[in-house]
């Protein structure tokens, strides 16, 4: 991912994430990945995707699990 350091990086990811969602490689219903996992790939800062996947469950995108994780809603 090709990111514009100019830019604020979380709504950069976000919208990365957006494109993945809509493209099916996370489909409805299944674990997100880890938030740590997406930093190591996408080569930010855990606190980055953190920022990212708030915007996510703001829009109704993920849920959260509490000690279970985050998922991809059906509905999103």
């Amino acid at each position: 991912m090709d990111l514009d350091r100019g830019k604020p990086v979380w709504p950069q990811v976000a919208e990365e994430l957006r494109r993945r969602l809509d493209a099916g490689q996370y489909p409805a219903g299944q674990r997100f990945p880890a938030v740590v996992d997406l930093a190591a790939e996408l080569d930010v800062a855990p606190s980055t995707v953190q920022k990212a996947v708030a915007a996510l469950r703001e829009e109704g995108r993920l849920y959260t699990i509490l000690g279970q994780g985050s998922f991809v809603s059906t509905g999103g």
